[in-house]
């Protein structure tokens, strides 16, 4: 199945990529790092550009 750019949805991530909403693809890349996307962060969040489980946990409880 080919991952197509998900029209519905508007993609937070604030760096542009080639993966710039394409889900499956962005997801894809960053859990190969051991990373979250930025979209599972909030917008404050995703600004610290550190995409780890430990700045997933410390954004979520803010």
């Amino acid at each position: 199945m080919a991952c197509e750019k998900n029209k519905s949805m508007k993609c937070t991530c604030t760096y542009a990529c080639p993966r710039r909403g394409k889900c499956c693809e962005c997801i894809a890349y960053h859990t190969r790092g051991g990373e979250f996307p930025a979209c599972f962060f909030s917008p404050a969040g995703e600004r610290a550009y550190d995409r780890s489980f430990g700045a997933l946990m410390r954004d979520r409880r803010s």
